[in-house]
């Protein structure tokens, strides 16, 4: 990460203040923490900022593509090694169960999008705001264990933002199933955010992943924030509504009859009560079948747009040992893939996968493609070795309550 460190974390910036980024990051040991919404109103404002006008701002999202080329090497011999014993985590679900098997490729509904922007431009009035989000992107992620349900992996760089010196990007939301604009399961706000402290600082490639605590999900009654649904909004006192147009200005649903109104949120409960969550495997043997379960979108170097990004597609192949120098990443894991890799940030690499509960063990987040063989066509998919290393951030993140902001 390109940061600027103080005695004891981070200086914040003015772009973070007015995401509600006000906490200095905490580092515990190997792994580093940062809010992303630090309070219940902010993350509701965030969540608006993605429903308000009809979700355009998450219809207008394009697929995130920093640093997803990487010039890949697979290696023959040597790579990634085990740091301690191997070990897993069941999923949600499946710690006391053994599901059956079924020969179909069903798809997990814990994989999803998560959505991010650079900032924000009010191109309607005070009465009537519409609110245009600058750069917003997307990547993939999904929802894996924890003690509250409420906990989402995917790449480091799709938490933290390695192009400017802003410790994380802004708005942060995951929404599981998400197509055109449709939010199925509602929309999780990201609370806090997880990784280990040579990517928070060095940018380690082969520390390139995060977990992500999120709230509860939110919903409004008619689906995203229409104004024109009265059922939409509720009503608050003018100076309720004149504090959150200076504070939470995505919350407001604008004045009418010499009323003031902001969006009602409903809550969708947790998320793993809503679409499980995947196991983890941590300091497994190279070389066993893997599915990886994303959202490709883009093109292949020589123009082919293989993929739309709107559906969710996977992959399966054998993981090998894999190098990239050019991200500090010495000790990865590939995949043959044909995923490009806007949109595949971020995406599950799912070990011992079921079919029928559609349930696994996370064991890598994809962090770039490569085209190894030089025909202008994308051919792997790499990943962090997840190692113990991997499992102390992620146990950082597990045990720790989000709760309700509906």
């Amino acid at each position: 990460m390109k940061r600027t460190l103080a005695f004891g974390g981070l200086v914040a910036t003015a772009g973070l203040l007015a995401a509600g980024l006000v906490t200095p990051a905490q580092a515990a040991g190997d792994v580093a923490s940062d809010p992303l919404a630090s309070t219940g109103i902010q993350a509701k404002n965030i969540a608006a900022f993605w429903l308000a006008e009809n979700a355009a701002n998450l219809i207008a999202a394009t697929p995130y593509n920093v640093e997803t080329k990487v010039a890949a090497k697979h290696l023959s011999k040597g790579g990634p090694a085990a740091d301690s014993k191997p070990g897993i985590v069941p999923a949600i679900g499946d710690e006391k169960k053994t599901a059956a098997k079924s020969k179909n490729v069903n798809l997990p509904k814990t994989t999803g999008k998560v959505f991010f922007a650079d900032g924000f431009k009010n191109v309607g009035t005070r009465q009537h705001p519409k609110v245009v989000a600058v750069n917003p992107h997307w990547c993939t992620a999904t929802s894996v264990q924890s003690a509250y349900h409420n906990l989402v992996a995917t790449a480091g760089h799709c938490v933290y933002d390695t192009v400017s010196n802003k410790a994380t990007l802004n708005y942060w939301v995951f929404i599981p199933g998400y197509y055109q604009g449709k939010t199925p399961w509602g929309v999780y706000v990201g609370k806090t955010a997880y990784t280990h402290y040579d990517y928070d600082v060095y940018e380690d490639g082969d520390r390139d992943y995060a977990f992500v605590t999120v709230y509860n999900g939110l919903k409004v009654n008619g689906g995203t924030a229409d104004r024109s649904a009265p059922v939409n909004r509720t009503e608050v006192p003018k100076a309720t509504w004149d504090a959150y147009a200076k504070n939470f200005p995505f919350l407001l649903a604008g004045t009418e009859g010499g009323k003031y109104y902001v969006w009602k949120f409903v809550d969708a409960g947790r998320l793993g009560d809503n679409v499980g969550g995947q196991g983890l495997a941590y300091n497994q043997k190279i070389g066993q079948p893997v599915f990886v379960f994303g959202y490709p979108s883009g093109s292949h170097p020589d123009g082919n747009h293989a993929f739309s990004g709107n559906t969710l597609k996977w992959s399966y192949g054998k993981t090998f040992p894999a190098t990239a120098p050019a991200i500090k990443a010495e000790e990865l894991q590939g995949v043959k893939s044909s995923f490009t890799g806007e949109g595949s940030l971020g995406s599950a690499w799912l070990l011992k996968y079921n079919n029928g509960r559609r349930l696994g063990y996370l064991n890598g987040v994809t962090i770039g493609v490569s085209d190894t063989d030089g025909n202008d066509r994308y051919d792997t998919s790499v990943s962090p070795y997840f190692d113990g290393e991997t499992y102390g951030v992620y146990s950082a993140a597990k045990n720790n309550w989000s709760g309700s902001i509906a």
